[in-house]
């Protein structure tokens, strides 16, 4: 796909903004390898200011804002292409309109991308996989969050499984731990409410799948600084080792008396509920023994951001794959795409389109855009949409996919107005211009011939669309016109109004 070219950065930074901790991760390119030179972690505790109508507090979204603001001053004047901001359990949960990203993203000054928790379970074990050798032993990698716990089985840097399940150390301490209150009963309560949540996935996930457990995270690194310090491991996490720490949470009786070297006071409040997710995930899947990794999701991102610098864009080979497992035809999907970027150069100015994202979006869009066609013929566009808004696309945000999917939605028919309401405030408007971009391109190619269109041009402004043809053409083809004239009226019932000659 043709890009517009820009210099890469040498300085790229990540930030997750779990529902726990927010973390920050700066590093610098060098000869193609990353050099961390700065770490800055935050106890926001951002899921325990989250309502049971899922509201998020004026406590909490303070902390957070005051959090992401210092984050922002450390950034500095990094460009958007160097950061890369993620959301995960609790930013997913949120049902506020969206407001509280906006404010969110202003404080940081750099857009936050929402990800879903497959995507979370990717992008962990992109960062673990780095730091473990790179044979292609099966390794089981552990990541327990403030909100949700990540499961995934991989070889080498790829995934094989990945799972996120809705339990995490706040959420577990919040729910089994009230007043931070520790008993054996519910302490077993909790350990039996997680491996209920295991329960489904068990089978793929449990011993004999794997030779190598490994665990990452702020919750699992704090149990084997513990069960160390405590003389009860020597090397990772094991199974007595949990058993004996789950005795002394209970012999403590509640979180304020725990007194364990290795535990730092930031931790202590939601600690019980780690051990008992831990616990539940040990005892479903059989584990013995556990290696910790101190590289987790932020790491992840930073990969990837270095790969999409070197012009290794994962979600190219996720679309790659989605053409051949759905049997697109080849050939139409570059066609549609090569016309649809042509009328992006020319409008990419008037109508704001400039940012590579958007080119990347609307390209992917042309690809798959008859993806619906595997379901039925009728109606297919929204059969693709529907697809794509509930596939797991290895690299995609929550928003880019949902843009994605309304693309596809949107490429024939009626032109649905009102679903573009569904992106965020600020897809939507370049959500629109780039799906008339993709209605026009594929009505071009409706008779799906091979040959070369004829240079068209197109100028935009505002609402206001004017094609030009060479002179005769269409008159010499009137199937096209006619199409035109049809589209025209689809878009004119949208407020956009569209002139040809």
């Amino acid at each position: 796909m043709p890009e517009p070219t820009a210099t890469p950065p040498r300085t790229i930074a990540a930030v997750d903004l779990g529902s726990n901790s927010f973390h920050l991760i700066v590093a610098q390119i060098e000869n193609g390898q990353l050099q961390v030179i700065d770490r800055l972690k935050e106890m926001v505790r951002l899921g325990a200011g989250l309502d049971n109508k899922k509201r998020l507090s004026q406590q909490a979204q303070e902390r957070a804002l005051d959090c992401l603001s210092r984050f922002g001053q450390l950034l500095g004047d990094l460009p958007q292409n160097a950061v890369r901001a993620v959301g995960t359990n609790t930013l997913r949960q949120i049902r506020d309109g969206g407001a509280f990203l906006k404010k969110a993203e202003k404080a940081l000054n750099h857009p936050i991308e929402i990800i879903a928790g497959h995507e979370e379970a990717r992008l962990v074990y992109l960062g673990v996989a780095h730091g473990l050798a790179g044979d292609r032993e099966k390794r089981l990698v552990v990541d327990i969050g403030g909100g949700s716990t990540e499961l995934i089985i991989g070889a080498g840097m790829e995934t094989l499984h990945r799972e996120s399940l809705f339990m995490g150390c706040v959420s577990f301490s919040q729910r089994f731990f009230p007043q931070q209150k520790i008993t054996r009963r519910l302490m077993d309560a909790a350990v039996i409410a997680g491996r209920l949540e295991v329960r489904p996935v068990q089978t793929v996930y449990e011993s004999g799948n794997w030779e190598l457990a490994v665990g990452s995270s702020g919750t699992i690194r704090s149990i084997r600084d513990v069960v160390r310090a405590q003389g009860w491991a020597d090397k990772g996490i094991t199974r007595k080792s949990l058993k004996k720490l789950r005795k002394a949470l209970v012999d403590a009786g509640t979180a304020d008396k725990l007194v364990l070297e290795g535990l730092s006071e930031n931790r202590r409040p939601v600690f019980a509920g780690g051990v008992a997710v831990l616990s539940a995930v040990f005892k479903a899947l059989d584990i013995e023994q556990m290696l910790v990794s101190n590289l987790a999701l932020r790491e992840g991102l930073l990969f990837e951001l270095l790969g999409s610098i070197q012009h290794h864009d994962v979600r190219e080979r996720t679309v790659d794959t989605l053409v051949q497992r759905y049997g697109l035809d080849q050939g139409q999907g570059r066609r549609v795409s090569e016309t649809a970027l042509l009328l992006l150069d020319q409008v990419a100015k008037s109508w704001k389109l400039n940012n590579p994202e958007l080119r990347s979006l609307l390209h992917w869009s042309a690809l798959l855009h008859e993806i619906g066609v595997a379901i039925s013929h009728g109606g297919y566009h929204k059969h693709g949409a529907y697809i794509l808004a509930n596939a797991d696309l290895a690299g995609f945000s929550r928003q880019s996919q949902g843009t994605l999917a309304m693309l596809v939605r949107a490429h024939r028919r009626k032109f649905p107005l009102s679903q573009f309401n569904e992106l965020g405030k600020e897809l939507r408007e370049p959500a629109k211009r780039l799906a008339i971009l993709l209605r026009l391109s594929v009505l071009l190619h409706r008779g799906r011939s091979p040959q070369r269109k004829p240079r068209l041009g197109i100028m935009a402004e505002k609402n206001n669309i004017i094609l030009s043809f060479p002179a005769g053409w269409l008159e010499e083809h009137p199937l096209t016109t006619a199409e035109l004239e049809h589209e025209a009226k689809y878009l004119d019932s949208a407020g956009f109004f569209l002139s040809y000659s």
